[in-house]
């Protein structure tokens, strides 16, 4: 079996699917793999460091494409490399099906076998594989990191001879992955750290991290069988406004993280909430590319609306392209694992395992 990967458009996206350590685990599988020249570059990471660990790299990327059986990245292909792709072929990575559908449509007529990690089952078995949580954990460390460095106070409580500077207070919107991570970083950084969401069990998560859970008077618990959270009702939405009104006329720091898979981001903070916060206060949107959780957000811009500012990246992740990508090779290699039909040396579509049949685009 051959397996390949080459690389992202670098302006949107730096990260990779196949690391030197993960080559290694393909390798002892019994596969041959094949990289783009270069492929690690941008990273710190010599063709020489692939090679010494059994990689193939070739100068043409329609060769790595037509000459792997299994193709591994990290986005949809663009259209000119996703034609160059032959039936029975597998391409796997986040293919985001909500906005490539009719791209993925193309290719299964093609009979090409699709396989899109953001739609894993949220069980224990697929823990391992789980890219939504290894970036997002990731994403959530990072957008703490980046607002503090925004934000013109100290973090922590300070007390000195001159007097007493008081302790930054963070507001996290949604305690998924993200927020959780975001949680804990802030924290650990000294801040003061309230969270709120709309899933009632994590109540429990971000009090155990030291964060206080402001809980919506009356609310229900709006959660999915897959763990994630599905969208709140009106009077729900009423409440957590007067309530987040309130609470934001106090906080220093706002990271929002609130995301429907396959939607428009809600809008959480709207522009009378934002109108009434602190000057110098920074709110880091991790929800931008999908539309932003505030009335303001605009990607990969700082806006200021009356001495607050509002961020959001297109790809915060960018910004740890090695860490994530370490992750996300790991994650995939473990999706292959499972794949892998290691007595017949061939991919096993089994169906009848559920990771495999929640992920596979038919």
């Amino acid at each position: 079996m051959k397996i390949g990967s080459i690389l992202e458009n670098q302006s949107i996206e730096k990260r990779i699917a196949i690391t030197p350590e993960i080559v290694k685990k393909y390798v002892s599988l019994g596969f041959d793999v094949s990289l783009i020249e270069n492929y690690g570059t941008h990273l710190g990471i010599k063709d020489e460091e692939y090679k010494i660990v059994g990689a193939n790299i070739l100068k043409d990327e329609i060769e790595v494409l037509n000459s792997s059986e299994i193709i591994v990245q990290l986005g949809m292909l663009p259209d000119d490399k996703a034609s160059n792709i032959k039936e029975n072929q597998t391409l796997i990575g986040v293919l985001n099906p909500y906005n490539n559908k009719d791209k993925l449509e193309n290719l299964v007529k093609k009979k090409i076998n699709l396989f899109s990690l953001e739609l894993l089952p949220r069980i224990t078995r697929a823990q391992s594989m789980d890219i939504l949580s290894s970036q997002a954990n990731l994403a959530g460390y990072k957008a703490v990191v980046e607002s503090f460095a925004n934000f013109e106070k100290a973090i922590p409580m300070m007390m000195t001879a001159a007097g007493t500077i008081p302790a930054a207070k963070v507001l996290v919107v949604g305690a998924g992955v993200a927020g959780l991570q975001a949680i804990a970083t802030a924290k650990r950084m000294g801040a003061i750290v309230f969270a709120t969401d709309v899933r009632m069990a994590s109540k429990e998560q971000v009090e155990s991290l030291g964060g206080k859970f402001l809980t919506v008077e009356g609310s229900e618990n709006l959660e999915t069988e897959g763990g994630y959270a599905k969208e709140a009702s009106d009077d729900f939405k009423l409440k957590q406004e007067e309530l987040l009104s309130e609470t934001l006329k106090k906080i220093d720091i706002v990271i929002c993280t609130a995301l429907i898979p396959g939607k428009k981001a809600p809008i959480i903070l709207k522009e009378n909430m934002i109108e009434n916060m602190q000057s110098g206060s920074v709110i880091y949107d991790l929800a931008a590319i999908q539309g932003g959780n505030t009335a303001f957000t605009e990607v990969d811009k700082i806006i200021d609306r009356n001495g607050v500012k509002i961020m959001g990246e297109s790809n915060i992740l960018n910004k740890l392209p090695v860490s994530a990508s370490n992750l996300y090779a790991k994650n995939i290699f473990n999706f292959i694992d499972n794949l892998f039909d290691k007595e017949n040396k061939k991919i096993n579509i089994n169906i009848e395992d559920e990771i495999i049949e929640k992920t596979l685009i038919k």
